[in-house]
């Protein structure tokens, strides 16, 4: 007799399979049939529309005032060195929406990728070829590289540029491949589940499995509007208990408040980690997840979770849950 359900089944296997640096493979199961491709594909168009790159937006040549025009000294012209450009992906270092770098090449010289390396970005295209110089040349130029998503064309940003610059189609998108496939499996003799298999490939800029986590949580941003329409408002006055209002104020800290070393606050930052509850919420797995958290500086944040009492491992109450996340949406938002 088949077994009569009141709710769909809850997937709880989470499986990454790291390829290299730049490709991992994704999968989640078991679903129930109809469930794995209706998450499937809006989290795939989240991931090719939303994930956040870098790009630059903006050059300045030294002796060129159009893109027409040419240089001496260099064997390409300006459209030349743009096109060159475009091809070459910028990542900045710290936790910067926009820099503006400058560098000066003399010749002879082959300018590639990774003559653009410095303390400000890195590239992740170290081989794409720029430009040449000859022995009696020489390249100034200036670069505005910039954080955003999807794709943005120069007339666009052309209004904004700063004078002396030329504004650049500005193409922020880090993944080169996002797909998923569904696969059968079986649970309790039941061949009648699926699984995800996300496979993700970028150039570098961003780790595929953050680009998978940030989809997610894009996905959560934009469904929780329907949260505060059908479920039923809570009174402005808290009426949760005494103990639960002291947990809620200790998920509600600040990662600054809590005294972190400066290498874990900075692995915390610049993966938008701002608020104690979240990593509160996150299982150890997604923790070691965070990039360049190394193991002692994830030993120091669990300690110091479990100094502040929110760390011992027991489960949080859903009410307390709910009105952080609540909370931290309408301080994001």
């Amino acid at each position: 007799m088949k077994k009569i359900k009141t709710s769909p089944f809850v997937p709880n296997k989470y499986e990454i399979e790291s390829i290299d640096g730049n490709h991992a493979k994704i999968s989640i199961s078991p679903f129930d049939i109809g469930y794995a491709i209706t998450l499937a594909h809006p989290l795939k168009r989240i991931i090719l529309s939303s994930t956040v790159g870098f790009a630059p937006t903006a050059v300045k040549i030294e002796n060129a005032s159009h893109e027409f025009d040419s240089i001496r000294g260099v064997l390409e012209d300006v459209a030349a060195l743009i096109v060159n450009l475009k091809n070459i992906r910028f990542k900045i270092k710290d936790d910067f929406e926009k820099v503006k770098v400058d560098y000066s090449f003399k010749g002879p010289a082959e300018l590639t990728g990774k003559s653009f390396n410095n303390d400000k970005v890195e590239v992740e295209t170290p081989d794409n070829y720029f430009a040449t110089i000859n022995e009696d040349g020489a390249l100034n130029i200036s670069l505005i590289i910039e954080k955003g998503i999807g794709y943005v064309p120069s007339e666009d940003i052309r209004d904004v540029t700063e004078a002396g610059y030329l504004p650049l189609d500005a193409y922020f998108m880090p993944v080169k491949k996002a797909n998923y496939t569904l696969e059968k499996v079986l649970v309790e003799d039941n061949p009648n589940f699926e699984k995800i298999v996300f496979d993700i490939v970028t150039d570098g800029q961003v780790e595929p499995t953050k680009v998978f986590d940030d989809a997610v949580k894009t996905m959560f941003r934009q469904l929780e509007v329907f949260g505060m329409k059908f479920k039923p408002q809570q009174s402005s006055k808290s009426t949760i208990s005494k103990e639960h209002d002291e947990i809620l104020k200790k998920l509600l800290m600040k990662i600054e408040e809590i005294n972190l070393s400066a290498r874990s606050h900075n692995c915390l930052t610049r993966s938008e980690i701002k608020f104690v509850g979240e990593l509160v919420l996150m299982s150890e797995a997604e923790l070691a997840r965070v990039k360049n958290l190394g193991k002692k500086s994830l030993d120091e944040i669990k300690q110091s979770l479990i100094d502040m009492g929110v760390g011992a491992g027991e489960p949080l109450p859903n009410e307390i849950v709910e009105i952080f996340q609540q909370k931290v949406a309408e301080m994001k938002g």
